[in-house]
């Protein structure tokens, strides 16, 4: 089955989140149900950008592969072809990770 295109609108970004780790640096293993979300992802999408009030496009500094780091509510989760996605607004990540 082939996997479904997809484009956001304007200023967002599609992002798959990072798994998060299992373990504690001390070696305790995490389970599932006590595990926070995590706050690191990778772009997989991006739109076109936002309009300034002249209508003039004003296009995104992220770019599709980057790594970023984002709120802990930030955007709207989604499923597309089984996989969890978010989609958010770029103003929503606080800044990509090197």
């Amino acid at each position: 089955m082939a996997k479904t295109k997809f484009r956001p609108l304007h200023d967002r970004v599609v992002v798959r989140r990072i798994a998060a780790e299992e373990k504690t640096k001390g070696g305790i293993i995490i389970p599932d149900t006590a595990q926070e979300k995590p706050q690191q992802g990778e772009v997989i999408a991006v739109g076109p950008g936002g309009r300034d009030e002249a209508g003039k496009l004003i296009p995104i500094d992220i770019k599709v592969g980057d790594t970023v780091l984002f709120g802990k509510w930030s955007g709207n989760e989604i499923k597309l072809d089984g996989e969890e996605l978010l989609i958010m607004k770029e103003s929503d990540i606080m800044g990509v990770i090197a």
